[in-house]
């Protein structure tokens, strides 16, 4: 009998968070939805990586969405604004770091939930860590 798989909707950046979320969901049987967000980032090597990591896996589509966050400012991801390096951990801890974009996952998981509400989907897959935030 050929069971048809429930479908779920994996955020896929193109880093090793997602890509392991996106394994994690193909483990447990779900018929892969991924989706990619093009935020204004600097580094289009991720969206490539993307588009590798969802092909590899056998997801049944790749989204990729457009959305431009560089319109609020506030984040050396999206900016001009210089992103420091070989900061000692004092430095790190200290307040927002300049690389955090205001709610991109909130954004992110919106889109997802809208894909996911087309799909009759129930389940959503986001790989994200601690030190996202921690600069």
């Amino acid at each position: 009998m050929n069971k048809e798989k429930r479908p779920a909707v994996v955020l896929l950046s193109g880093g090793l968070d997602s890509a392991t979320a996106l394994a994690e969901a193909k483990i447990a049987g779900f018929a892969l939805h991924a989706l990619t967000v093009s935020y204004g980032q600097r580094h289009a090597v991720e969206i490539e990586a993307a588009r590798r990591v969802a092909r590899s896996m056998g997801a049944v589509r790749h989204v990729e969405q457009v959305i431009d966050l560089r319109a609020f400012g506030g984040s050396a991801l999206t900016s001009d604004l210089k992103v420091p390096k070989d900061r000692p951990a004092e430095m790190m801890a200290e307040g927002i770091p300049i690389t955090y974009v205001p709610a991109r996952n909130t954004v992110f998981l919106s889109l997802a939930l809208a894909w996911a509400e087309t799909l009759g989907a129930f389940d959503i897959f986001i790989g994200v860590n601690c030190v996202d935030y921690s600069g």
